[in-house]
């Protein structure tokens, strides 16, 4: 029964799959979005928040780009702070607590009302795939809904677990449903499964809780948002509370490890090392004598408060027993238990840079599906899931972002070229270029390239361009306006606590001193008033100008080695000087570039220097036929 005919067809809701579904729909894709159930649309099962290290940065991507994520991360935000604020611009990074139902429904109303965009409750049962190609999928009802392409974005429901304690049962986040025969469809037309786990703390009453032993933790005093075109300049915050567990807190946990369900065998996945339970942190870190736990607000309006640092897949009542030994939980009630979650994930290896399946055309990964944790990282992939599916679709080259152009693009060749043995999650020091990538500068990294793409609308573009435009109109005035060491000049420097010229400079060397903003050099000098914005950006190019340079030069010489382009057609096997590993990885993973093929595990220097005689050999060999 043909229930319908679409461009796109997204399995999935959640962060992964929004994104996805919106930038197909508003790139003209005529598309569905099947999910498990409406209540799931953009579902936060685990933590109430959006951002932070590194995370934060592909928030500011997606958004560039025009994504969704920071605008409704905006909207739905009780409090933000802006994190490492003590170290350097490289690693500054927004962290929002979300109002957890309202992001929901925000962006529930938002997929309901795209153009182009249905969204369907279904059960996703079946890939149809006719000669290497997606035709479709099926549903459990029988409905079958034909597309050019279909993206999947499943999150952990593939054959989801839950386990805590004896506790072992098939479901997915939040007791939702399971998607339990998607798996087997895919394993049938030759997509390599792993098995991976995650897992939740438990959740509890507020009403419960004495904030007076525990310590406050407020957010920023000036308003900050994620998106680059939000207008919110005002919002009511709530505080987080900081708390620690203790000797006796371990002993609980250590008494009843036998029950907890990462050491009784019934979790089957391999789970994070960066997100790892309470049982682990205690094992792990014995000689430890506390760990500190965050209790975050879910929401204005609700008593839920999540106990950060505290997953757990114990039985409940022991839950209960440890947590209320802790500082302000004495006398805590659990409204949700912690749980491990077991489900099925894509090898990564198999896919293209585009998210596109190597051996099935059509077909899209993003997010958990992908081996990925976290809702950041899952948005990041749908959107170049969405994008490249119409570019596919258009018959336009993917959309691919380097690892020097974005956090999104680091994030996406690690997992195709290196793959993950555990849920991956974006960090900081994953990426080379850092102080290129900063998340104060994404709009002027990547906005004009989300233009060309077509996501980017007026309204976006023009408040764009304006920005641009006045930071170079700026960083061009500042650089030819000379100041000289006059008497006048000097008397300003001491009461700016700065040392005297020696000679004539240009303001913008002035503002590279560690000592200056530009507020004060506005005010001592006439300059004219710049938004804090762009007033930021100044500083930065003016302070640290010359690192920029050096890193702009390593990404140049990088580039070379990304541009020697390896033939789709290669037989590795025909490089005898290859070692045996490096022939099974090329032949995996068949890089396109040696730049690529450098930073596959288990390829050594030697074998990359190999490769490049035996292409430089092969190109001779060609120009004298």
């Amino acid at each position: 029964m043909i229930s319908g005919k679409y461009d796109v067809i997204v399995v999935g809701a959640g962060h992964a799959g929004v994104e996805a579904a919106l930038a197909s729909a508003r790139l003209g894709g005529k598309t569905l979005m099947a999910t498990l159930s409406l209540d799931n649309i953009a579902l936060m099962p685990c933590n109430p928040s959006v951002g932070g290290p590194a995370k934060g940065h592909l928030v500011r991507e997606i958004d560039a780009l025009g994504g969704q994520m920071g605008l409704s991360a905006d909207e739905a935000c009780i409090q933000m702070r802006m994190l490492n604020t003590g170290k350097g611009y490289a690693v500054h990074a927004l962290r929002a607590q979300a109002d957890k139902p309202y992001y929901h429904t925000i962006m529930k109303e938002i997929v309901e009302h795209e153009e182009n965009l249905d969204v369907k409750q279904l059960m996703i049962d079946k890939l149809l795939v006719s000669h290497g190609e997606v035709v479709g999928v099926e549903a459990e009802t029988g409905e079958v809904f034909e597309a050019k392409c279909v993206i999947l974005a499943t999150g952990t429901y593939l054959r989801g677990k839950i386990v805590y304690g004896e506790v072992n049962y098939e479901s997915g986040p939040n007791g939702l449903r399971s998607a339990t025969r998607l798996s087997a469809s895919l394993q049938e037309h030759g997509v390599e499964l792993m098995r991976f786990k995650t897992g939740t703390p438990a959740r509890v009453d507020a009403r419960s809780l004495d904030y007076s032993k525990m310590e406050p933790q407020y957010g920023d005093e000036v308003t900050r948002n994620f998106s680059f075109i939000s207008k919110i300049d005002t919002r009511e915050q709530l505080p987080c509370w900081l708390t620690y567990t203790n000797e006796h807190t371990h002993q609980i946990i250590r008494d009843n490890l036998g029950k907890s369900g990462m050491f009784t065998g019934l979790v089957e996945g391999v789970g994070p090392r960066y997100c790892t339970s309470i049982e682990s942190k205690i094992v792990r870190f014995a000689d430890k004598e506390r760990h500190q736990l965050f209790l975050e607000p879910e929401g204005l309006r609700t008593n839920e408060v999540y106990v950060q640092g505290m997953s757990s897949s114990l039985p409940a009542d022991v839950q209960v027993a440890f947590m209320q030994t802790i500082p302000g939980m004495e006398n805590c009630k659990m409204m949700r238990a912690g749980y491990a979650i077991d489900y099925d994930c894509l090898n990564p290896l198999q896919l293209q840079a585009s998210l596109e399946h190597k051996h099935i055309s059509g077909l899209f990964s993003a997010g958990q599906s992908n081996g990925t944790s976290g809702y950041e990282e899952a948005a990041a992939q749908g959107l170049m899931a969405g994008i490249n599916a119409m570019q596919k679709i258009k018959g336009n080259e993917p959309f691919v972002l380097g690892r020097s152009d974005a956090y999104i693009g680091v994030l996406i060749d690690d997992l195709v070229t290196k793959g993950t043995n555990e849920p991956y999650r974006m960090m900081t020091s994953r990426a080379e270029y850092r102080l290129l990538l900063r998340q104060d500068n994404a709009d002027l990294r990547l906005t004009e390239k989300g233009r060309q793409l077509g996501l980017v609308d007026d309204y976006r573009y023009s408040q764009f361009t304006a920005k641009r435009d006045l930071l170079e109109r700026m960083l061009y005035q500042m650089g030819h306006m000379n100041i000289a060491p006059t008497e006048e000049v000097q008397k300003k420097l001491a009461a700016l606590n700065t040392v005297p010229l020696r000679s004539g400079i240009s303001m913008l060397e002035l503002l590279r001193r560690s000592e200056l903003d530009y507020a004060k050099l506005a005010k001592a000098f006439d300059l004219p008033e710049l938004s804090s914005v762009v007033a930021e950006q100044l500083e930065i190019h003016a302070k640290y100008e010359g690192y920029i340079a050096k890193q702009r030069q390593e990404v140049e010489r990088a580039l070379k080695l990304e541009n020697k382009l390896i033939p789709p057609d290669i037989d590795y096997h025909e490089i005898k000087e290859l070692s045996l590993e490096s022939i099974e990885k090329l032949d995996k993973v068949r890089p396109n570039s040696i730049g690529q093929a450098s930073r596959i595990s288990g390829v050594s220097p030697a074998d990359v220097n190999v490769l490049m005689i035996f292409l430089d050999a092969a190109s001779r060999r060609e120009k004298t036929k």
